[in-house]
């Protein structure tokens, strides 16, 4: 088989695998409505899962559990989230098409790539160089050009660019970043998984208040890498 027909025969086999990841999603979405207060996810954020093409944010030796739904390698210690997952914390950050989101933690670019469908502007951050530099080649070899990736320590946020409409934490905490929180526009979410590394953690919504305050729940029980950290806090 020539590489051209080995090309286009993955092509189609990844049609018919994305068509299964968004079932599995959908059912996902069924099993956990209590929990996620919502009986299916926004129409936009379900177009985005469709289009992304999730296989070539996945090394090529594991492509083959690029579209199952649970966490893939990615290297470095780091992991892509499952598919139901990104499309949750996608949703649960309520984007409109004018937003600005800021990631922490961009490690293939997926997530930023499915968010970058649905709003504006996405500014990631990434603490492993490697990662950094492979996610935003990737990312702008796949036409994402409203995506921007920096190496830093994702703790701190962007400053530069705040406030933003959403913040995204593809990384557990154990306890939710000052940074971020101040980063956040009044009547904007942050989404983050807090909890101590290799424990079950719990993925939360902060909302930030007009006066400042900020309101905070629970929504499931998840499993993410730590956050890493360049420095301690001061």
């Amino acid at each position: 088989m020539s590489p051209a027909d080995r090309d286009t025969r993955f092509a189609w086999e990844a049609m018919d695998d994305r068509a299964a990841m968004l079932r599995d999603i959908e059912e996902e979405v069924a099993l956990t409505r209590r929990e996620i207060g919502k009986e299916a996810l926004q129409e936009r954020v379900m177009a985005a899962m469709a289009k992304v093409p999730r296989e070539r944010f996945v090394p090529e030796s594991h492509r083959v559990l690029a579209f199952r739904n649970g966490p893939v390698p990615i290297g470095h210690g780091q992991t892509i989230s499952q598919p139901y997952i990104v499309a949750l914390m996608s949703d649960l950050l309520e984007p409109r098409p004018d937003s600005t989101i800021l990631e922490v933690g961009t490690g293939s670019g997926y997530q930023a790539a499915v968010l970058a469908e649905v709003v504006r502007q996405v500014y990631s951050v990434e603490i492993v160089e490697a990662l950094a530099q492979a996610a935003g080649e990737r990312l702008a070899r796949l036409g994402y050009g409203n995506v921007t990736v920096r190496h830093a320590d994702g703790y701190h946020g962007w400053k530069e660019h705040a406030p933003f409409d959403g913040i995204v934490v593809t990384a557990a905490a154990p306890t939710i970043p000052q940074p971020l929180i101040e980063q956040l526009k009044p009547g904007a979410r942050l989404v983050i998984p807090v909890g101590l590394p290799d424990c079950v953690q719990m993925l939360k919504v902060v909302e930030k208040l007009t006066d400042g305050s900020c309101s905070s729940r629970d929504v499931l029980m998840v499993a993410f890498v730590p956050l890493t950290r360049a420095s301690p806090d001061p």
